[in-house]
């Protein structure tokens, strides 16, 4: 499928109007969704913010995201729009309401469960190959060990370490081998013999219906915590210094599968990430490039993309904000390792998801990356 056949049946529906909660409802909101927090945060505790309850629902039928926060104020920025988009009758709107209003409550219930989940999963689960858990720098390729060990040395510049990634001018998107093939066919078993389990499984996101959280099945403390730490942010030190690459604190980490009969591709988006990590662990497939657009915040009428494609044990890494989806498969079946890393020095300025100063919402482990800032005072100056 080449991308002109692709974005002539993508349909893109811009938010109409993003809008903060009024204040005395986002503290209502808050004390409703508090919870003992995990102790899986680098350092003190993380939050989502409150537009995590009511913005960027997606729709798959009308492949649309939409702002939700009551019937009325949705009838009124959306009924007349998504008109445009198939939704006609008085009975797909009421669809169309069912829908929100379940992932309303799939959120507002998410955090309870998934603690639930991991409960159950580290008490029960027996893995199969219990070594992946723990980061083993044999998982690594050389070269990309060769990058991390320049990256994390006093003085490389960016230039230095450009001989190590692909990348195509301008678009700040980089290719590099990540992990031998033999871990990746090992890690792609786990995941398997995990979703071949009877073991309830939190989904990545409401636009993947196929795909392990990897907080819940045991991965974050021994295996993406120090990935993120001690090998991948020298390098985002380097290639995004203005996106918070040197203080990425948190993420969230995930696999997702593409094959015929379930997922084939991925829509148009933008990650709630300051840097992602996207690498492909295999199997065989056909097609499924990735392609890239522009940065949220530019907005164009006729967009261009670069097509990129992802090969197996390559990772591709890139600004969470900067848009992308992945074309169909054509035959066989593709994973992928997602790792959405955060930075709260840059997002609790400014939430990537609402456009707004985050009002805070206490939740567990790393929630979406937000932390609390504390005021310092100069000693100094106070004596």
């Amino acid at each position: 499928m080449t991308l002109c056949r692709l974005f002539r049946v993508t349909r893109q529906l811009q938010t109409v109007r993003t809008t903060t909660l009024p204040p005395r409802k986002a503290e209502n909101m808050a004390r409703e969704v508090t919870l003992p927090t995990s102790g899986s945060a680098d350092d003190g505790e993380f939050y989502v913010c409150s537009c995590f309850f009511t913005n960027n629902f997606y729709l798959k039928d009308y492949n649309v995201h939409v702002v939700y926060r009551d019937d009325v104020q949705f009838g009124e920025e959306y009924k007349q729009v998504m008109k445009k988009y198939g939704c006609g009758t008085d009975e797909q709107w009421n669809q169309v309401l069912v829908q929100v209003k379940s992932e309303l409550e799939r959120r507002q219930n998410l955090f309870q469960q998934s603690l639930e989940r991991s409960r159950q999963i580290r008490t029960q689960y027996r893995p199969l190959h219990p070594e992946v858990y723990t980061l083993q720098e044999s998982f690594f390729a050389p070269e990309f060990l060769e990058f991390v060990e320049l990256s994390r040395r006093s003085g490389t510049t960016p230039e230095d370490v450009m001989k190590f990634v692909t990348s195509k001018p301008d678009d700040r998107v980089y290719e590099f081998p990540v992990f031998t093939k033999q871990f990746c066919q090992q890690f792609m078993e786990e995941i398997t013999h995990f979703e071949d389990s009877d073991f309830p499984k939190g989904r990545p996101n409401t636009m993947n219906n196929y795909g392990i959280l990897l907080n819940e099945l045991g991965f974050d403390e021994g295996f993406i915590t120090p990935l993120r730490t001690d090998y991948l942010q020298p390098i985002c030190r380097l290639l995004y210094p203005d996106w918070g690459g040197d203080a990425l604190d948190s993420h969230k980490a995930f696999v997702v599968t593409y094959k015929l009969g379930e997922d084939l591709d991925l829509s148009y988006h933008y990650d709630n990430a300051e840097v992602t990590l996207n690498v492909s662990l295999g199997k065989d497939f056909e097609e499924g490039s990735l392609y890239f657009g522009n940065m949220r915040q530019v907005v164009q009428s006729q967009p261009s993309y670069r097509e990129h494609k992802h090969r197996p044990t390559y990772g591709l890494l890139h600004r969470g904000q900067h848009k992308h989806g992945a074309m169909p498969i054509d035959e066989g079946e593709r994973y992928n390792l997602i790792i959405w890393m955060r930075s709260s020095k840059v997002r609790n300025q400014l939430c990537p998801m609402c456009d707004q100063k985050p009002t805070l919402v206490r939740t567990v482990g790393f929630g979406d990356g937000f932390t609390k800032e504390t005021k310092t005072v100069d000693v100094c100056c106070a004596s």
